[in-house]
């Protein structure tokens, strides 16, 4: 079996190493991001609101530092809206209508607007045009959603016939358009929901258990799995109606296999893949 290296990416600066990563992500212009703390989350109890930190290492290597005030989220996702901001959920909302889950924050740092998207958030990916794209696990199935940065929903899988949809396992979102990978069947789901005659497209596929998908042009490659596939990297091309199959191989590290804990962001060709102590960024990237 093949095995493929991932490439070193991004590194957050040894400078702020002294900080708790409470959360990271690659934003869709491959800039990297990692929230951090004075220190971690306390288990049980309410969340005050904490100052956060913000450091971001640009493709060129350039580092910017944002200063965010009153965070509240314990369990956070982040991503960066297009014109500079920054948007912070709480992955776990403990009333379905939490009106602070969501935090948005300009470039200064100063929150602009909060709404709720629903509990158990698995992925939250913003587009080119600023559009928030949620995606939940299975104990909040309530599909795929696209949402403004005010908080206005301007998208939704309901009636899209997508199959399943209880858990989405897999999103990437790229320029205006997502692709997802949802339990229990796991179709490859193209969704552009600026394409008013066909905003969605489902391939049947067979890989189960993806928790990343990349794709350029015909060809898809699928990473993760259960079990022992935990590294599997699955390639395929796209039929008329399914994914073919092509090769599958092992995807890893630099160092070697991801054996812990780990975050993974896909977007387009590229998925991302960030293992703890979640200080550095690698990336595998389809189109090469």
């Amino acid at each position: 079996m093949e095995k493929t290296t991932l490439v070193p990416y991004a590194h957050l600066p040894r400078a702020h190493h002294d900080r708790h990563v409470l959360t990271s992500t690659v934003d869709l212009f491959g800039a990297a991001h990692w929230l951090l703390a004075e220190r971690a989350p306390q288990p049980g109890g309410d969340v005050l609101p904490f100052d956060a930190q913000v450091v971001s290492v640009h493709p060129g290597g350039d580092i910017e530092v944002t200063e965010l005030s009153a965070v509240g989220a314990r369990w956070p996702r982040l991503d960066r809206l297009p014109d500079g901001g920054f948007v912070v959920a709480a992955s776990r909302a403990r009333r379905f209508e939490d009106a602070s889950q969501v935090q948005v924050f300009d470039a200064l740092g100063r929150e602009t607007s909060s709404f709720s998207v629903g509990d158990a958030i698995e992925h939250l990916l913003v587009d080119d045009a600023g559009h928030v794209w949620v995606g939940h696990f299975d104990e909040n199935p309530v599909g795929i959603r696209r949402w403004d940065a005010t908080g206005r929903l301007a998208w939704t899988s309901d009636g899209a016939r997508i199959p399943g949809l209880f858990d989405c396992y897999a999103l990437n979102v790229s320029g205006s358009a997502a692709w997802a990978c949802p339990y229990p069947d796991f179709p490859l789901v193209e969704i552009r929901p600026d394409r008013p005659d066909k905003p969605v497209t489902v391939w049947a596929n067979r890989v189960r258990g993806a928790d990343a998908v990349a794709v350029h042009g015909n060809q898809v490659a699928f990473y993760g799995g259960y079990g022992k596939e935990r590294n599997r990297l699955a390639h395929g091309e796209l039929t008329d109606t399914g994914v073919e199959p092509t090769d599958v191989g092992l995807l890893a590290l630099p160092d070697g296999p991801a054996s812990g804990r780990r975050r993974v962001v896909s977007r387009g060709s590229r998925i991302y893949i960030q293992a703890e102590p979640f200080t550095a960024w690698s990336v595998f990237d389809l189109s090469t």
